[in-house]
């Protein structure tokens, strides 16, 4: 129980990148799990591309001194465009 003057604690934002592969044609399960990342699916080709993705993102927050959850959504859609590109 909380004395009355306990204000209620924040919770820490969090955040992590999605990415989902529909185009396998074999019987193999892609996942991968990263540093604020979770892959599943995809030919071998397109699971290799968003784990390249993926990583990319994170080596540019990490050169930023930056974290997912505190990035806003545009800059989030332009590191991922540079690190596509």
């Amino acid at each position: 129980m909380r004395a009355r003057n306990d204000k209620p604690q924040k919770s820490k934002k969090s955040a992590a990148l999605l990415g989902l592969g529909l185009d396998s044609n074999d019987d193999q399960k892609r996942i991968t799990r990263g540093k604020n990342f979770l892959l599943a699916g995809g030919s071998e080709e397109t699971h290799g591309r968003m784990q390249e993705t993926a990583i990319k993102v994170n080596e540019h927050l990490d050169r930023k001194g930056k974290r997912l959850e505190d990035v806003s959504p545009k800059e989030l859609l332009d590191v991922i465009n540079d690190a596509v590109s």
